[in-house]
């Protein structure tokens, strides 16, 4: 099996937003923000083939759905539908995903399941052979989404993603569709029923499997979010976030297993270290992956 982190269309959000109640000072070392106060994001998705026999692909980013008035108000920088660029330069197209993990239905990151915008043309999905696999709570939170968050979702695809058949709503620890091959933990601080998919490492250590890659989806953004206090101001609880990150990186740390950003425009991988005092940190950081090997 290999691994490839495959970038698609890029965002610019306000700092602010980002960073919860972080102060700017704060933050702004991390990420500087331009003159609108925005800082840059990545919308990275992660292939993994063959995974299950399968070719997997683990989210789509935000791709390039949006029609350009909204494109410019959530600040998608890009017209084109830049995951299918970075899957053609990996050497697939669109036809051989056989899976897509989901794990959440917010824009940003299953946009990109569907084709670029076309004036007069409804949405529809771009990968014509895909299986789908979403967290069974999630799925209920899409379909009836809070005021709160309900512009964080795309409303005709749950609809799209019913017809073809091949979805299948999870809400325990493996998939009939991937099997033991991949293992999934779940969080509800920034969405109820949020999906984390940890490919299973090769490693096996009293019963517990060690060394694979974790997507971190937004419970993890990217590495100033591996510093436990800091959160989303798009996080529905924040405390509940804080106790769950915790939890969720002390068992990465004990198993060796890597985590994969989705946001971090610098970042792909990465190991997650804890120094003296406690505070969790990351190490042997990646920027990219190119048919990279599980165990390497």
């Amino acid at each position: 099996m290999k691994l490839w982190s495959l970038l698609g269309n890029s965002q610019k959000l306000d700092g602010g937003a980002m960073f919860g109640n972080a102060p700017r000072a704060m933050w702004e070392k991390w990420s500087p923000p331009d003159a609108h106060n925005r800082i840059d994001l990545a919308c990275r998705a992660l292939l993994a083939s063959p995974l299950a026999g399968k070719t997997v692909l683990f989210e789509a980013g935000i791709g390039a759905f949006f029609e350009p008035k909204l494109r410019e108000r959530y600040g998608v920088n890009e017209e084109r539908h830049v995951l299918l660029d970075s899957l053609a330069d990996a050497g697939f197209k669109p036809e051989d995903i056989d899976v897509v993990v989901l794990s959440h239905l917010h824009f940003d990151h299953a946009g990109g399941v569907l084709a670029k915008w076309e004036e007069g043309v409804a949405p529809r999905l771009v990968f014509p052979n895909a299986g789908y696999v979403v967290g069974r709570e999630h799925w209920e939170r899409a379909r009836h989404p809070h005021p709160r968050d309900r512009a964080s979702f795309i409303a005709e695809l749950p609809g799209l993603l019913e017809a073809t058949g091949r979805l299948e709503l999870v809400d325990g620890a493996h998939s009939k569709t991937l099997g033991n091959a991949v293992r999934f933990h779940y969080s509800d601080g920034h969405t109820p029923g949020l999906m984390l998919s940890e490919i299973v490492g090769p490693e096996m250590v009293n019963g517990d499997a060690h060394g694979g890659v974790v997507f971190c989806a937004d419970l993890i953004p990217g590495r100033p979010w591996v510093h436990v206090p800091i959160t989303m101001g798009y996080d529905r609880n924040a405390e509940l976030l804080i106790d769950e990150k915790k939890h969720f990186l002390e068992d990465k740390l004990a198993r060796n297993v890597h985590l994969f950003f989705t946001h971090d425009p610098g970042c792909a991988l990465a190991r997650v270290v804890r120094d003296d005092k406690g505070k969790f940190g990351t190490s042997h950081e990646v920027p990219a992956l190119h048919a990279r090997a599980l165990t390497a």
